[in-house]
């Protein structure tokens, strides 16, 4: 799996890759193949805001020709990232199980 990381008024550190790396990596056990890319994107919506330090996280995940898109934020960024994950997990297996019926109904 191919993962690009891109921030937006924030700096990426090393611990913060590695992080991000083994969550969103973590997705390819559940996707075979490899033509699979996840964009990442992670910072503060901007740089100003008035509630305090809200995180962003989104990840675009290309599997094939589909794309799968989840979006999270919250107070700790690792929370953002995590809820993200859980969000593609859901959408994969989703995924999976509608591939899966529209192959059994074709076999007739």
């Amino acid at each position: 799996m191919n993962i690009n990381i891109y921030t937006k008024n924030i700096s990426l550190d090393e611990p913060l890759k590695i992080f991000i790396e083994d969550k969103i990596g973590s997705l390819s056990k559940f996707i075979k193949g490899d033509a699979v890319s996840a964009n990442v994107e992670i910072g503060k919506p901007s740089k100003h805001h008035r509630s305090g330090m809200i995180f962003r996280a989104e990840v675009n995940l290309k599997i094939g020709g589909q794309i799968l898109r989840a979006e999270s934020t919250d107070l700790d960024l690792r929370v953002a990232i995590t809820e993200v994950k859980n969000e593609l997990q859901r959408q994969i297996k989703k995924f999976k199980e509608k591939y899966a019926d529209l192959s059994r109904k074709t076999k007739k």
